[in-house]
């Protein structure tokens, strides 16, 4: 009923209850920046399982039952790869998603796995039929053509939870941001939360201009996506991998740390 490409971006992104599910994720980014700047991590602060707030759990916190759903999953499921699917756009983004200066609606803001996550981002994009083609077109104003068709999150449009509506996307307020301190503020998308509290790297995929294709466009939709799709799922074999073992029982070491030289973010077992 919407049409195919009518409805504006914002269509189909709440629910019934006004909570944008994608930005509903406890802001972790804020906390470990801060801790960075004070020269905390990881000695004190840790720069990886990152803890979920105390307020962030409340039973009167503005978290919807889907995300407090999904957050569940995530910890009970070890994943270490995943993909936002979304619409509206032809791009593949990757973390960070949120600015690391508050008040700035665009800013490159890369994570320490930057190289791995630029390379997620371009293997979809580079075997995705619809940006793939010579015959690519613009969804809207922006080319990413120039950039290989991927970009950091940050610097497209910022994610600090309920500042959103107002100053991501140019709502009309007036003046300078609020704090992003405040609890009622802290919140984020879901690849930056992924890949603080648990051993997940996520990217999103943008895989359409059309918002709402039609059923009849959806087995194209499909032959787009799916070389890209299982390409993407076998990125899970590169890297090291393994058991991590004590070395007189032999036995696996859960929740071992595992730190690389010159990357500020480690993963566990």
């Amino acid at each position: 009923r919407q049409g195919s490409e009518l409805s504006g971006w914002a269509m189909g992104r709440w629910t019934y209850e006004g909570i944008d599910l994608n930005h509903n994720f406890a802001d972790l980014n804020t906390a470990l920046w801060d801790a960075e700047d004070n020269d905390l991590v990881p000695h004190e602060f840790p720069n990886h399982y990152i803890p979920i707030p105390e307020y962030y759990t409340f039973a009167n916190a503005t978290v919807a039952p889907e995300t407090r759903a999904v957050i569940d999953w995530m910890q009970r499921y070890p994943f270490v790869l995943s993909a936002n699917l979304h619409g509206g756009e032809l791009v593949v983004t990757y973390p960070f998603d949120m600015t690391r200066t508050y008040w700035k609606a665009q800013e490159l803001t890369p994570t320490a796995d930057d190289g791995v996550f630029r390379w997620l981002a371009t293997v979809y994009a580079t075997s995705t039929l619809a940006m793939a083609s010579e015959e690519r077109r613009l969804c809207h104003y922006d080319d990413f053509t120039r950039f290989g068709n991927i970009i950091n999150g940050a610097n497209w449009h910022t994610v600090p939870g309920s500042e959103w509506g107002a100053w991501g996307r140019g709502g009309g307020s007036q003046g300078p941001p609020p704090p992003r301190h405040h609890p009622s503020l802290s919140c984020t998308g879901m690849n930056d939360f992924s890949y603080l509290h648990t051993n997940c790297f996520e990217i999103t995929v943008e895989l359409s201009c059309d918002k709402f294709p039609h059923a009849s466009e959806l087995p194209a939709e499909w032959e787009n996506n799916r070389e890209s799709l299982l390409l993407y799922m076998e990125q899970v074999h590169r890297g090291i991998k393994g058991v991590v073992r004590d070395r007189e029982t032999e036995q696996g070491i859960a929740n071992a740390i595992i730190s690389v030289d010159g990357i500020n973010h480690d993963v566990r077992t």
